[in-house]
């Protein structure tokens, strides 16, 4: 295991056994646990409920501010949610996809996804491992947010870039 510093924070661990390092996802983390978070996060994918949904995302581990709003089918990672924060006052659209892992051919890794306060995350995003989005920015909708966004910014696209 090794800390790298590049675009993204991560922690990368080697899998020393042949195939992909999916094949062994059960090494990873208790697949009970996984198993319980899988529940969890599907069963908030669904709940209209935005306060039910925080509470049992808390539950999970995510760190989540007050004001949170997480749209219908946004999944967060059933793996290590406990590595994601959400800021206050922020809003998550639908089918946001936010992930903290990520099994490679010859390695996995895992990093913090950090989303600040006062921030949107526009509709069918996609937030990769490592990523800080700082406050008051703005992510558009169908956008694969692949490194660090400064606060008070707008991006868009696929890989992101910066409009404003």
């Amino acid at each position: 295991m090794a800390l790298k510093k590049g675009p993204r924070d991560l922690q990368y661990f080697n899998y020393l056994s042949k195939g992909n390092s999916l094949k062994l996802w059960y090494k990873v983390k208790n697949p009970l646990r996984i198993a319980w978070n899988f529940i969890i996060v599907s069963l908030c994918r669904y709940i209209p409920s935005l306060v039910l949904k925080v509470v049992l995302y808390k539950s999970l581990g995510v760190k989540i501010g007050k004001d949170v709003s997480i749209g219908l089918g946004a999944m967060l990672d059933i793996f290590f949610p406990e590595l994601i924060e959400i800021g206050d006052n922020t809003i998550i659209g639908q089918n946001v996809t936010i992930i903290a892992h990520e099994f490679l051919v010859d390695q996995w890794r895992i990093g913090k996804v950090k989303i600040g306060k006062n921030v949107m995350i526009g509709i069918n995003s996609t937030i990769i491992a490592g990523v800080t989005i700082g406050d008051n920015s703005t992510v558009s909708a169908c956008s694969f947010v692949n490194r660090d966004v400064k606060p008070f910014t707008t991006v868009e696209g696929v890989p992101i870039k910066v409009i404003r």
